[in-house]
Parts: structure tokens; sequence; C-alpha cells
């Protein structure tokens, strides 16, 4: 009988991060008006990597800006799902740490499938009241921040979420970097430059304060189509620096 693996990676799901960007770096206008502008191909894309996953996440801005209900994508990528040995539809995850998301946003409207709000201590009894009554379930893990570790340990244990697909935004994914907890990033460069210093970027938030820390990655491919820019960078082993 084989021990039981003591790697806590081990016990957390596959987190791959997946957005567009511009050239200049950009993954929306600085005034947030336009926060979706990659090629049809692109969207595509999107709907594969879905396919893929147990779960896809979002920040509740990012859900309430784009409308997006992370859904599935139709027929097609149901059949995928389900013949790879997946479930119908994808688990579906909204972070806020203050849970005041909007009661009306679009994906609150759309039963189909199950809704997890993760959130904090800083959520008012108000708050966590209302998205009790719109989400599936409402988990709290962290006083100020969320604490990723645990709630993606929480995801797979209770949701099976092996593979989680996170797409943003900014802050989110920073917390994700920080806590060392991104496997893969799936980056469409787009031939665009929108400008503006306060423009969110693929990682905003708090960052990191020395190279060392930075989180590593090396490029595992890339392919030019009609001049968008697909590439998969992929988390840089122990072994890599050696």
């Amino acid at each position: 009988m084989k021990p039981k693996s003591t790697n806590k990676k081990s016990r957390l799901p596959f987190v791959s991060i997946n957005l567009a960007m511009t050239a200049d770096g950009k993954i929306a206008t600085a005034n947030r008006a336009v926060t979706s502008f990659g090629s049809p191909r692109d969207l595509e894309h999107l709907y594969e990597l879905r396919a893929k996953a147990d779960a896809v996440m979002c920040g509740a801005r990012t859900v309430e800006l784009s409308q997006s209900i992370l859904g599935t994508g139709g027929e097609k990528f149901r059949r995928r799902r389900l013949k790879d040995g997946l479930a119908e539809y994808n688990v579906r995850v909204i972070v806020s740490g203050s849970g005041s998301i909007d009661p009306g946003a679009t994906i609150f409207k759309k039963k189909i499938s199950p809704l997890i709000v993760l959130t904090t201590e800083r959520a008012s009894p108000k708050n966590l009241a209302r998205l009790r009554q719109l989400a599936d379930e409402v988990k709290v893990c962290g006083k100020t921040g969320i604490n990723f570790p645990a709630a993606l340990r929480w995801l797979r244990e209770k949701w099976q979420v092996k593979r989680l697909l996170c797409e943003g935004g900014g802050e989110l994914n920073d917390a994700l970097f920080r806590a060392d907890l991104v496997d893969e990033i799936n980056l469409t460069i787009c031939p665009k430059i929108f400008g503006g210093r306060t423009a969110p970027t693929i990682a905003d938030g708090q960052g990191f304060g020395k190279l060392a820390l930075a989180g590593k990655f090396q490029l595992h491919w890339a392919q030019n189509f009609n001049s968008e820019l697909f590439t998969v960078f992929s988390r840089r082993k122990t072994s890599d620096f050696a």
C-alpha cells in the first residue's frame, strides 16, 4: 500500500489563468469601458479552456463589468466535456472579499450550474444573507483577505475541482501569483494599444517587491493567428534553476 502524498500542492487544483492583453500589457481600458477586445478565435479559445476545467473563477468586479455567466459556451463544448468524462457544466466561482456584488448581475440570473461565492469576514451580515439567497454556497475563507490555499483546497475536497480556470481580473490574479498557486498562464497578446497609467494589467494589487520573489514561468507554447499571439506559460520547477 502506497503512503499518501505529503505534497501540499497535490491536494490543490491545477490552476490555469486565461487572459487577453494588449501589446502594451493592458487587460482593459483605464475607465474599464472596454474589457473584451480579442478576436472570435480568442473567444473560442476561452471556451476550449473552460471545457477542460472543473470550475471557472472570476473576481466580482470582472463578472459585473463583463456580464459573464462563466458558462460552457454552448452545446459543442458541453458534448466535449461529457466525452472527456467531466460534468456537463463547470462549477462557477465568484471572489469578493467584501461580499458587495451587484445582486442584479447577469450571472445570478442564469441557473446553469452550481454558483459559489468566496468571501471574507469583512462581508457584512446583510451582504452575506443576500448572497446566500443568490448563490448555491457562500464560503467565508479569511478575515480581511481571501486565504486562497485554504479556499482552493476546500474547492477540491467538497466540489471535486481538480482543474480551476481563473479569468481575472488583475487583483485576483495577483493574489494567486503571490500565493504561488498558478500552474499555467494562457495569454493572448492582441495587436492593440490602450495606454493609460491606471489601466489594469494581468496582475495588479500588491505585487512582488523583490525580483527574487517574482513568479517564475517558462514559455511552453506559442502560435500566431491573424496577428494575435496565443501563448502558454508553465510554472518553472525548482529543478529548472539548478
